[in-house]
């Protein structure tokens, strides 16, 4: 576990947007990818870098969404599908032949609580896409980070991580029922626990690596959960209108980009790694034994020593090796 996962009193907290991190920092002549750029939280993350004079690239699977979604914006928008490892490939490939180096890696797509699917190699959907499509794409990536001589990578996990630790014995769901909010936990803990072993393997090499949790945001991530799941925690009024209230633990979207790019820019984090960052810090420490129910309309913060667990995000690491057949080079 990491003995860095404790707050730094860092001046942000939740009501804090990603404008508001980034203001002084200046990323002219850097260059950023972030995946899920171009929806929700993601858009408003593109937004803040560009403020700041990066060069933003935004994957995408849907290239048309993506193109009206950032018009207006200088983005550069290229084909790619987080369930599709040929597509990552194909990415990857044209970005590092480029021989452009890699300054910021924002892993911020994702999808949750989605029915059963599997993808093309009968791996389950949310741990697949939210884990091992990131999990590649890093991989993939890995001489153009290096290349930057002081590269960060940040993964979006949640406070879903509570959800699930890791269930190595069935991490794909073949002898236990599926739990749609299990499946997302699980992958949300992956998300964590690859920061961790990420930030091990690359500080050497000047890559550091983290994870956040943005924040409960009603953005399309929810497009799984009924009108009526989402009223019930408080996510949208009686006209059925999306809520942000940060007195109900509700941020908006601008709010929610923050810790993104709090941990993406952020001079404090220097010397650190490997941590779970939420409300614009470093996230306390808290039991396992502390329970958090999916419905629950209430939400604590903190990140659970399962998700920073260096053993389990080494034997995570060595599973993602195995599934995807990519290592770092």
């Amino acid at each position: 576990m990491s003995q860095a996962q404790s707050p730094l009193n860092s001046g942000f907290g939740a009501a804090s947007t990603a404008l508001d991190v980034i203001r002084g920092i200046d990323l002219s002549g850097k260059t950023a990818i972030v995946t899920g750029g171009y929806s929700g939280i993601g858009t408003e993350t593109t937004r803040a870098l560009l403020s700041a004079g990066a060069r933003v690239i935004v994957p995408a699977r849907d290239l048309d969404k993506a193109s009206n979604n950032l018009r207006g914006m200088n983005v550069e928008v290229a084909a790619m599908d987080l369930a599709d490892p040929d597509s990552i490939d194909a990415f990857a490939h044209a970005f590092v032949a480029s021989g452009s180096p890699l300054h910021l890696l924002i892993n911020s797509a994702g999808i949750m609580a989605c029915p059963l699917s599997r993808d093309a190699r009968g791996y389950e959907m949310q741990f697949a896409t939210n884990h091992l499509g990131h999990f590649l794409l890093t991989a993939r990536l890995w001489p153009a980070l290096k290349r930057a001589r002081g590269a960060r990578v940040v993964s979006l996990s949640s406070l879903g991580h509570r959800f699930s630790a890791m269930n190595f014995d069935d991490w794909n769901f073949e002898t236990r029922d599926y739990d749609r909010w299990v499946a997302y936990g699980q992958s949300k803990t992956a998300n964590a626990l690859f920061a961790v072993a990420l930030d091990a393997r690359g500080k050497a090499d000047g890559v550091r690596a983290y994870s956040v949790h943005p924040g409960r945001i009603i953005t399309d991530l929810a497009r799984h959960m009924s009108r009526e799941e989402l009223q019930r925690v408080g996510g949208l009024d009686e006209q059925g209108r999306r809520v942000a209230d940060l007195s109900l633990g509700l941020k908006n979207p601008e709010q929610g980009a923050a810790t993104s790019i709090w941990a993406a820019t952020s001079p404090m984090l220097q010397d650190i790694g490997g941590v779970y960052c939420e409300d614009g810090d470093i996230a306390a420490l808290v039991p396992n034994e502390d329970v958090t129910a999916p419905g629950a309309v209430t939400q604590p913060s903190g990140v659970r020593p399962w998700a920073v667990d260096a053993t389990a995000a080494e034997k995570l690491w060595m599973l993602s090796e195995q599934l995807t057949g990519a290592t770092l080079g």
